[in-house]
């Protein structure tokens, strides 16, 4: 099908936009305060070139799509650039990445619900399941039913409860702020060198949705209004991340935790919302994330039309999630390293070589390749430096 010409079937323009911003705004608007405390205020000007360029890497991948109508997935498109080779890297770090964060997602799960009710157990007959593991359990039955639906359309729905969950988390922070007593006092520094390495690593990881882009944008009634919708989804995470930083670092400062519900007062109802409004979130986010990887096996082994097979295939895929949470309960820490990494590649670096390299015959030397070119490279710096400054920390911290 022409992808210029509008489909009978496919997701609505708001419905796309709803999924477009519950893939952007997701657990990263906890730690977006921290990532600011991190660079400093002048980082703020790195959030929005990092914002920016996310953006335009986005759109660099719809016109790999639009160049060749079997292009529908992130792999297809390393695929049309460099082969079966660029298929299997692309692969790599898409689903790793998409992989590792629906399992951070259960681990989050439990750890935050244990924190709430940390004496809670669960019996199953004579078998005991301590408190975390019946959370995460818990939750993983859950999400299970949402990782069955297979049009983002009716997704769609799920990911209105992720951006009002968003919206809802920003507001009670902004309500302890104005309303709970803790004001707006602290001053911040200017910058921190040292810090600028973790910051833009948590910048791009916010702005990182691209590998679920491909995907958004085949299941559109209109792809032409597709570059509408990104720079809509764009604009709204980016205002809202932005002011989540600045109420958060004008709030607590250098003294901001990663996750700035760490710090609301205990007791006050903004925190309590906070809380429970941080553990849906991910709920809701969770079935976009799986939902690339079963599509891609789907059509590896050409099950897309079976639909009993489809089920079994996602809800494999969730329960591994869930055993993985389970079984490696520090989990986060290397999904935080793998993170710093796989994000930035997937949002930089692979769309610039993929374009560069899908349109080589038709590009000239000017100033949009010049652009291309940096993003490329600035993204392989981010990778470098951001995965040796966590490695670094985490070393620190053993």
């Amino acid at each position: 099908m022409d992808p210029h010409l509008p489909s009978k079937t496919g997701t609505t323009f708001s419905r796309t936009c709803f999924n477009g911003v519950n893939t952007l705004a997701g657990v990263g608007i906890l730690s977006i305060p921290y990532a600011l405390s991190e660079g400093g205020w002048l980082s703020l000007a790195l959030f929005l070139l990092i914002g920016i360029i996310c953006c335009y890497t986005g759109l660099l991948l719809q016109r790999c799509m639009d160049s060749n109508s079997l292009v529908r997935t992130y792999p297809d498109i390393g695929e049309l650039a460099f082969g079966s080779w660029g298929r299997i890297v692309v692969c790599v770090f898409m689903y790793l990445e998409l992989y590792l964060a629906a399992i951070e997602f259960m681990i989050l799960e439990g750890d935050n619900l244990h924190k709430l009710f940390p004496t809670a157990n669960f019996n199953m007959g004579r078998l005991k399941i301590g408190g975390k593991q019946g959370f995460v359990l818990l939750a993983g039955l859950i999400v299970l039913p949402t990782t069955w639906l297979r049009s983002l359309g009716v997704l769609a729905y799920v990911s209105i409860g992720g951006v009002l969950s968003s919206l809802i988390v920003v507001c009670c922070v902004l309500w302890a702020g104005a309303i709970d007593g803790v004001g707006f006092h602290e001053k911040g520094i200017l910058v921190n060198w040292r810090g600028i390495p973790t910051a833009l690593s948590l910048y791009v990881f916010c702005f990182s949705g691209h590998s679920v882009f491909p995907t958004i944008y085949t299941s559109m009634k209109d792809r032409t209004i597709f570059s509408k919708v990104l720079y809509l989804c764009f604009v709204l995470c980016t205002l809202m991340y932005g002011l989540m930083a600045i109420i958060g670092y004008l709030m607590y400062g250098q003294a901001v935790n990663p996750q700035v519900t760490l710090n609301l007062p205990v007791g006050k109802l903004s925190s309590k919302i906070a809380i429970y409004t941080t553990l849906i979130n991910p709920l809701t986010k969770y079935a976009l994330l799986l939902m690339p990887i079963a599509n891609s096996i789907e059509d590896w082994f050409e099950l897309s039309k079976l639909r009993s097979i489809s089920i079994l295939i996602r809800t494999g895929l969730a329960i591994s999630t869930v055993v993985l949470a389970l079984t490696v309960p520090f989990f986060g820490y290397v999904v935080a390293l793998t993170g710093s990494f796989l994000s930035s590649t997937a949002t930089m670096l692979l769309p610039s070589i993929c374009y560069l390299k899908v349109f080589k015959n038709s590009r000239r030397l000017g100033m949009e390749l010049v652009i291309i070119i940096a993003i490329a490279a600035l993204g392989a710096a981010i990778a470098v430096i951001g995965t040796y400054t966590s490695l670094k920390q985490i070393i620190q911290n053993l």
